[in-house]
């Protein structure tokens, strides 16, 4: 009988990943659907999709589905299948990347969760299916030309930070969460102006979207796949690329290259670069922007703090304070103490 989780640690993991000897696909999909029991959608799905030697990382709720996966290229056709008998997932639009070495995943995981993507909303009047009119990539260049128009980064700060659309208003958040009472906020006053809405792969538009309608905004468009798949559609079609730099991905690589654009700058030195890592120590884990030298010269730590404790044993990383930037909501953000 199949285990509903991986045991394997992390290490062990990622090494058996580099050794393999085929090539796998990174995709994402979501979708706003029913789902009764998520528990025993959640034990079925695993079950298959670890046969399938599948990994990524899949939120489920009673509300849907939000799912970023690396899947074998020589299965691709059988998980399509596995997808189209699915009632909850037939015809479900996948979005493939367009940056990709095969290693953004190392292991199968698949949670519970009270909602798809956290957004803090509670209002039972509020209908999140009343979303905004969808644009493809040709249609979202179009209407960013258009006098008046407002564009909207849906994303968190440490996002858009590496890339993000032309002209495009990006709020200082760290949380979705946040984005959705901000941004109701800085466009008091424009309720009739057209507003464009656009993530990385759609989901959190859908969401948005809905939002800003039901606020009394009423012309409002998101981008429909994201960013994701508007690289892919102005690549395939020759359209003009109005995104510049990285965009941000939740997976191992940090981000694909849409524009050539470096817009990001090295946390430590100021350095043009547009590379997330993590804080190598492990205690830390502080997401931050880091170039080549620097990561060279403090073994990809975050400063000399973590680098002098980098090669205590785990057992003594309990008797040590964590550090005072660790957390979600600090994301991207450094303290500058640490430095030092």
């Amino acid at each position: 009988m199949v285990a509903l989780h991986n045991p394997v640690n992390r290490e062990l993991l990622r090494k058996q990943l580099m050794e393999e000897t085929f090539h796998r696909v990174t995709l994402s999909f979501y979708r706003y659907v029913r789902i009764a029991d998520p528990q025993t959608f959640r034990d079925q799905l695993y079950r298959e999709w670890h046969a399938l030697k599948c990994f990524g990382r899949i939120y489920l709720a009673q509300e849907g589905i939000n799912a970023q996966m690396s899947v074998p290229e020589h299965v691709m056709d059988a998980f399509r299948e596995n997808l189209e008998q699915n009632d909850a997932l037939r015809g479900v639009p996948l979005k493939i990347a367009v940056e990709d070495d095969g290693k953004s995943f190392y292991k199968l995981t698949l949670k519970i969760r009270s909602k798809i993507v956290a957004d803090g909303i509670d209002d039972p009047a509020f209908d999140s299916s009343q979303v905004g009119r969808h644009l493809n990539a040709a249609e979202f260049n179009a209407a960013m030309e258009e006098p008046g128009t407002l564009v909207v980064d849906m994303r968190n700060h440490y996002e858009s930070k590496i890339g993000h659309f032309e002209g495009a208003l990006l709020p200082d958040v760290d949380t979705f969460r946040e984005e959705l009472e901000q941004v109701p906020r800085l466009l008091a006053g424009q309720e009739d102006r057209k507003i464009l809405l656009y993530c990385t792969g759609g989901i959190r538009c859908e969401k948005a979207s809905a939002w800003l309608k039901y606020q009394g905004f009423t012309n409002v468009h998101q981008l429909h796949g994201g960013i994701i798949d508007y690289a892919r559609q102005i690549r395939e079609q020759g359209l003009p690329n109005k995104f510049k730099g990285r965009n941000f991905v939740f997976d191992e690589r940090m981000g694909e290259r849409i524009g050539e654009d470096v817009l990001g700058k090295c946390d430590l030195c100021g350095e043009p670069c547009d590379h997330y890592t993590n804080c190598a120590r492990k205690a830390c884990h502080q997401l931050f922007i880091q170039c080549p030298a620097c990561s060279e010269r403090l073994q990809g730590c975050c400063g000399p703090k973590c680098q002098n404790l980098l090669d205590h044993a785990p057992s003594d990383e309990v008797a040590i304070p964590s550090n005072p930037h660790l957390g979600k909501y600090t994301k991207g953000r450094l303290n500058p103490n640490l430095q030092k």
